[in-house]
């Protein structure tokens, strides 16, 4: 078997970015297809370049994101095969660990080790080279079972959170379910009377439903880093308003998350 292991790697240190980029042209049959620090960017290239192996960083300070996010959405992706995970981290908390592999990590590579480097994640995933890519080979011959309901729904709220957790509107704000569940009724095809749907499954006016959706985003706009909120709404604003209207903001990300889906 000729074939490359293509590596994905999520890491936050650039000194270690830069040697895993230096050690691996001594590596005839291995390659990285991209190097993030940012756990979210990773889920988006996971599905375009469908990497055989990742390294994962569980924490990621100076990048976006973290770790165990990554592993949690990676759960509710349709992929033609599962890539092998191989974690690298400094934190030795036995729960921490026990819930990686539950999130389906393969193994879990102690930076504290006396004898880890870069070089040895790289020997490690080498060694283990011709077994993760026949695994994947067959796990392409075998077809993929069918989303059930249940699951594409949990699956489409997990995204949604995804989105407004980017923009800084926090789960703790009662807007932030009323946003998800506007954006889940678009996505499901309800485009009226949304206030009042979501007001009478928790018994609250229409007005105090699209209030607390407007204080949310408003809250978005008023606190979140302007780069980060630029990065994520590309959609035009009003200059005038200074903020995206309730509707224009549920049907951006209703159409955001169709069109990722396509």
């Amino acid at each position: 078997m000729n074939r490359r292991l293509n590596i994905m790697i999520i890491e936050d240190d650039t000194t270690v970015c830069k040697h895993f980029t230096e050690y691996i042209e001594q590596y005839d049959d291995l390659s990285i297809t991209t190097i993030t620090n940012n756990s979210y960017r990773a889920i988006e290239l996971l599905q375009e370049q469908l990497p055989e192996a990742i390294i994962l960083d569980l924490e990621l300070n100076e990048g976006k994101g973290n770790g165990l996010l990554f592993l949690q959405e990676m759960k509710h992706k349709s992929l033609p095969f599962k890539p092998y995970i191989l974690v690298t981290t400094n934190n030795s908390s036995t729960i921490t660990h026990d819930y990686v592999r539950q999130l389906g990590a393969d193994f879990i590579m102690s930076k504290h080790q006396e004898d880890y480097s870069e070089h040895t994640a790289l020997d490690f995933l080498q060694m283990m080279r011709d077994i993760i890519l026949n695994q994947h080979i067959s796990s392409v011959e075998e077809p993929l079972p069918k989303e059930t309901t249940i699951q594409k729904e949990k699956r489409l709220k997990r995204m949604v959170n995804i989105e407004l957790d980017r923009i800084g509107i926090s789960p703790k704000m009662i807007g932030f379910t009323y946003l998800t569940e506007a954006i889940l009724l678009v996505l499901d095809g309800q485009n009226n009377n949304l206030c009042t749907t979501i007001g009478l499954k928790h018994a609250k006016t229409d007005s105090s439903v699209e209030r607390a959706m407007q204080n949310a985003i408003k809250s978005a706009w008023r606190n979140t880093d302007i780069d980060d909120l630029l990065q994520n709404y590309t959609a035009r604003i009003n200059p005038d308003r200074g903020v995206p209207t309730l509707t224009e903001f549920i049907y951006y990300y209703a159409n955001k998350i169709e069109n990722s889906m396509e």
